[in-house]
């Protein structure tokens, strides 16, 4: 009789160990992360903030030393009126006294070809008599020539200067001009970047770097947690994957909290991966589980990441 109570309680506890534990996903709270890099390798001069900080969007985070970016700016600047003076010069055309002083030019060179013009004629007279010579004679004709040819070189600078300036150099000016202006742009845009501003609102996770600290370039100076409350990053049983889509609803407990939360599904990954090291069980160590991303609902206060949540289904 008693052998048989044994037995029959043995079967009962095995039974009952049979017995399907109810599914768990499990996991923890998590907020986007907001990674703020240097573009440039700049020394801190300020950190405006520090590390749970509250931000919202435009906030000064840290300040990183304008000096030469400054001085390029200068540089930049003076270049942009250097070449605004040549176009103003160019669209204004040659000054009025340019343009008499080429006249006077012409009208002497006009009065010397005149000169050399007679003087030729009175020598040929003399070579014709044979009072001079045939040197003589042929020096008066190349001045004369010359003074011909300077002329016509001072006829083509007078119409130059009152021709005004061409079309094409005024075109390469404007294009010079803009590019100068450019250039300042992306200089003023890098003036900009030296202050790492807030993004969006958000807490202040970590700052590697302290006040007086070089940054190279593309290294993360600012680590910031986006969103009003943390989601719930759950790792969801291979047999439920297919009940869950984003929309989904389900209960969250979170410790420490009492009472559960109702969060929605906004996320689920496509492709399965292993169960967390801290949900593994003994029976659970060759299951597969689906990653989702849940979001909660407003609270009085933001609940801190790293806190361990889960959702239990029956």
């Amino acid at each position: 009789m008693n052998s048989w109570k044994w037995a029959s309680l043995f079967l009962l506890a095995t039974l009952m160990g049979c017995e399907e534990q109810p599914l768990q996903a499990v996991g923890q709270l998590e907020s986007d992360r907001i990674e703020l890099v240097a573009e440039f390798s700049e020394p801190i001069v300020e950190i405006a903030v520090t590390e749970g900080d509250a931000l919202s969007v435009g906030t000064l985070l840290l300040q990183q030393d304008t000096r030469r970016v400054e001085l390029r700016i200068r540089e930049a600047q003076a270049n942009i009126a250097r070449i605004e003076a040549v176009l103003a010069e160019q669209i204004s055309g040659p000054r009025v006294e340019t343009i008499d002083a080429a006249r006077a030019n012409l009208k002497a060179a006009e009065i010397e070809r005149d000169y050399r013009s007679k003087e030729s004629q009175r020598l040929d007279g003399l070579r014709a008599r044979n009072l001079t010579s045939v040197e003589s004679v042929d020096a008066a004709q190349n001045l004369l020539q010359s003074a011909r040819v300077k002329i016509e070189y001072v006829s083509a600078q007078l119409a130059e200067l009152e021709a005004g300036t061409r079309g094409e150099q005024i075109q390469q000016t404007n294009a010079l001009l803009l590019q100068a202006q450019t250039q300042l742009a992306s200089l003023e845009l890098d003036r900009q970047r030296l202050s790492i501003i807030v993004p969006r609102d958000s807490i202040v996770d970590s700052l590697p770097f302290e006040v007086g600290e070089r940054p190279r370039q593309g290294d993360v100076v600012a680590v910031l947690l986006s969103g009003e409350q943390p989601y719930a990053r759950l790792y969801i049983p291979e047999p439920l994957r297919i009940q869950f889509r984003p929309g989904t609803q389900l209960q969250i407990r979170v410790d420490g909290l009492e009472g559960t939360l109702t969060g929605t599904v906004r996320r689920v990954a496509s492709e399965a991966s292993f169960t967390p090291y801290f949900a593994l069980t003994e029976r659970d160590r060759g299951r597969l589980s689906y990653v989702a991303e849940v979001t909660l609902p407003r609270l009085p206060d933001r609940l801190p990441d790293g806190v361990p949540v889960q959702a239990v289904f029956q």
